[in-house]
């Protein structure tokens, strides 16, 4: 073979290659692309109504467990700033990256469906749950009562601003007590999704939901018992 012979072969291999790679390319491109779609649809709805109802159990979970979350969030950060103990930091810091990422899956569902952030005919928190009223007091607090409109577990204004005045133990001690309400009332409404939801995969998120939390409630037990404490009853 001479060497222009040589060069040509080279040169038309190399050309198969790029051929070959740019096929093989353009097809982890589609199987993204159906992967995205299938999402998509799965995210739409049965596939029969195209989107929930705004009344629906999937409308309804996806805006309250939103607000759910952002308490949650909210009451990791402040207990960050409170205590120097990597235990709880560490697990504020999971639990506001965790929540943080499922409210934002939660509130663009909503978005995807073109459905209210806030419940339609000034329905009120839980109202798509089985006996929920919509306007009934459902305060997760303990301490001077309930604020009107609160989800099971979510702590009162005043226990919030408590949160905020506390420093080390005194600080993780609140901050996990208020966390176990607020997983419990968070396991409770989860477990109201995966049964009731109709969207396939906003029942696999709440199943996780519930599987995760469940775990973090053992962990907030174990924890609690460490500083001689226990969850409010």
């Amino acid at each position: 073979m001479t060497a222009d012979a040589g060069r040509t072969a080279d040169s038309e291999g190399r050309g198969r290659t790029r051929r070959v790679r740019w096929a093989a390319g353009g097809v982890v491109v589609l199987l993204l692309v159906l992967a995205g779609v299938a999402a998509f649809a799965s995210a739409r709805g049965d596939g029969e109504s195209g989107v929930p109802a705004a009344d629906s159990a999937d409308a309804g979970f996806a805006r309250d467990m939103a607000v759910h979350h952002q308490q949650a969030v909210e009451m990791s950060f402040i207990v960050r700033d409170r205590t120097d103990d990597e235990d709880v930091r560490r697990l504020a810091y999971d639990i506001a990256n965790t929540q943080a990422n499922q409210r934002g899956m939660l509130l663009g569902w909503l978005d995807l469906w073109e459905l209210p952030k806030v419940a339609p005919g000034g329905a009120g928190p839980m109202a798509w749950m089985e006996g929920g009223d919509g306007h009934g007091d459902h305060g997760g607090g303990h301490e001077g009562g309930g604020d009107v409109g609160l989800m099971p577990g979510m702590a009162t204004k005043d226990e919030l601003k408590r949160l905020g005045t506390l420093r080390g133990e005194e600080a993780e001690v609140f901050f996990l007590q208020l966390m176990t309400d607020n997983h419990k009332g968070g396991v409770s409404m989860a477990e109201a999704c995966a049964s009731r939801c109709a969207v396939p995969v906003e029942k696999r998120l709440a199943r996780g939901m519930v599987e995760g939390q469940q775990s973090e409630l053992g962990l907030m037990r174990d924890m609690l018992a460490a500083r001689g404490a226990k969850p409010r009853t």
